[in-house]
């Protein structure tokens, strides 16, 4: 059904177009940094936030007072009017985070005075409405958030013992027993053994499986010796993939887990805590927050330099400072924490990033829009992403073959940006090898499209939508794969493009989904895939009903206001501050050459 055009603002003009276009652009130049990256700004998190405070007081609430509190005070500040957390400040209340930000009041020692009694009353009752007054309806409750993955459940259900003061905080007899043992393998064999923690998650595997071990050891005597046995070494295995800076995949909530377990099996002193505790320390924001994250720098600058040339617009800054410096980004030796092969880029220019599928992508599309030397790079990161794709054609994150929970499946949003990489550094590799991958992630996006016409991605979704889910951000991210492989015209790509048309919402933006609110970060999504579809009356009118909206948007100044729709590790939501002007400026970009 065609949306109603009630509410529609009048169509935008070229001049009006070309207004919005030039104050995104303007937006987005001002967070580049003098070495030619933009390191962005990540929204503060109630997640990482408790989290951070639980490692402090786990080790000592007297030696870091003063980040405790802090801490503290930030989360009952911002605590939401149902008495939970949400991710981040615009986030709705979830179980996980009020859980964690619980056992954050409780370790922190405030839970008796301001600011500290009267949320942890107000976070009780939330509780009890949404996952019960016991602890075992509340273990339940949390674990039906991660099904079978134990990633993140393990580690919260470890933070909330740490804290537990009985009834109604589940305890150590709802921690799932983590086999940290197996951390004493070779990487290579971790897919053949079906783990129930994705790949990413060693060093929670080591530190909560410890403790867990330590707390309430298994009563099989032979498990029981093994597992003593095998503490030692692993934690050799858990310094030695620790990155420089501390951070755990410079994560907050992964550092921070690691931190109290380890403080809580009594190794406080251990190295590992240490840095990690430097890591957090460094970390924390003046407003007394965490991020989930220290940035996403080294993606943010590559769909940078996407958006300043889509259209064919000329990279402006200096296009040789910026080439360099995501040069520079490229892991050129084996990784120690994944076993990755040389050649990928990772999210972040620092330490603790871990190479990955669609930062590679991100990083081949630049290096292709700057122009200049580039080509054994190019060379390394192609022949990178062939390695990772999967026996079903499509693109994991991290790791080729574990498949078997959700963060190390393949994925179409990160299918379609390998293909669209790929493709634009054809013959830079194996010939033969590049078309066959092109052909093998071309049939698994074709597999992967729903009978709705939508593609769902991994990365990304809304809190507002079915299964928090995001099929508007898939299905225009594999529309820009079918539109660089000159396949606009096929069958599913005109599926897509309908099931685009139809999410649109009558105010002319569009949401996560059908009937979802509009964001300025979906809006200027879907409108980029628009623009490089084929012409239609339906497409040029829902175009400019959607620039409408953006143009008047961004004049209200709502490029300053990000939606959460990022979903880091183990789906925790993120917004962040260059998101709106990084999409818009690719969109309109898109729009104005076509129209020139």
């Amino acid at each position: 059904m065609t949306p109603s055009l009630a509410g529609a603002a009048p169509r935008p003009g070229v001049k009006e177009l070309r207004e919005a276009y030039e104050s995104a652009r303007a937006a987005l130049l001002s967070w580049q940094t003098p070495e030619g990256c933009w390191n962005g700004e990540l929204s503060p998190s109630a997640l990482a936030t408790a989290t951070a405070v639980s490692a402090f007081s786990a080790v000592s609430r007297e030696r870091f007072a003063d980040f405790i509190q802090r801490g503290a005070a930030w989360l009952a500040a911002h605590q939401n009017a149902d008495g939970g957390w949400g991710d981040t400040p615009e986030s709705r209340s979830n179980v996980s985070t009020t859980m964690l930000a619980e056992a954050a009041l409780l370790l922190s020692g405030l839970e008796g005075s301001d600011p500290g009694a009267p949320a942890l009353r107000r976070a009780g009752q939330y509780l009890d409405v949404v996952a019960g007054a016991s602890a075992d309806s509340r273990a339940r409750a949390l674990q039906a958030v991660y099904g079978e993955d134990r990633t993140f459940a393990a580690p919260i259900l470890t933070n909330c013992a740490l804290a537990a003061a009985g009834e109604p905080r589940p305890g150590w007899r709802h921690v799932p027993a983590l086999p940290f043992e197996l951390a004493c393998l070779p990487r290579a064999s971790f897919r053949l053994l079906n783990l129930e923690v994705v790949s990413y998650a060693l060093p929670a595997l080591i530190a909560v499986g410890q403790l867990r071990h330590h707390a309430a050891p298994s009563r099989n005597p032979l498990l029981r010796a093994l597992r003593a046995a095998t503490v030692a070494p692993t934690l050799r295995r858990l310094q030695a993939i620790q990155p420089e800076s501390g951070g755990f995949l410079e994560a907050v909530p992964l550092t921070s887990f690691v931190v109290m377990s380890l403080a809580g099996a009594g190794r406080s002193d251990h190295p590992a805590a240490r840095r990690g505790l430097e890591f957090l320390s460094r970390s924390l924001r003046a407003d007394g927050s965490w991020a989930i994250d220290t940035n996403l720098s080294h993606w943010l600058t590559s769909l940078a330099v996407a958006a300043l040339t889509a259209g064919g617009n000329p990279f402006e800054p200096d296009a040789a400072r910026t080439r360099r410096w995501i040069l520079g980004c490229q892991h050129r030796r084996g990784h120690l924490y994944t076993g990755a092969a040389p050649g990928g880029w990772a999210w972040t220019d620092l330490s603790g990033g871990v190479p990955d599928a669609d930062d590679t992508s991100a990083a081949l599309l630049a290096l292709s829009y700057l122009g200049g030397e580039a080509a054994d790079a190019a060379r390394l990161g192609v022949e990178w992403l062939l390695g990772l794709q999967n026996r079903d054609g499509g693109w994991p994150t991290f790791c080729r073959g574990w498949g078997r929970l959700p963060f190390d499946r393949s994925a179409p949003d990160l299918t379609a940006h390998a293909l669209r990489a790929i493709s634009a550094w054809r013959g830079v590799s194996s010939e033969a090898k590049e078309q066959r991958a092109l052909r093998r992630g071309v049939e698994y996006l074709r597999r992967t499209q729903r009978a709705d016409g939508a593609w769902v991605p991994l990365w990304f979704g809304n809190q507002q939508a079915p299964r928090d889910e995001n099929p508007l951000y898939g299905t225009a991210r594999v529309l820009a794969a079918w539109r660089d492989l000159g396949l606009g015209n096929c069958v599913e790509a005109q599926r897509g493009l309908a099931r685009l048309l139809r999410a649109q919402n009558p105010d002319g933006g569009w949401g996560g989904d059908e009937n979802v609110p509009s964001s300025i970060e979906e809006t200027a999504l879907a409108l980029d895939a628009l623009a490089g579809a084929p012409a239609s009356e339906s497409a040029r009118t829902a175009r400019d009903r959607g620039c409408a909206w953006l143009f008047a948007r961004i004049r209200e100044g709502g490029l300053d206001k990000p939606a959460p729709i990022g979903l880091y590790f183990a789906k925790l939501w993120y917004a962040e501050r260059v998101y709106p002007a990084l999409w818009t400026v690719s969109a309109l970009g898109r729009i104005l050459g076509g129209r020139s």
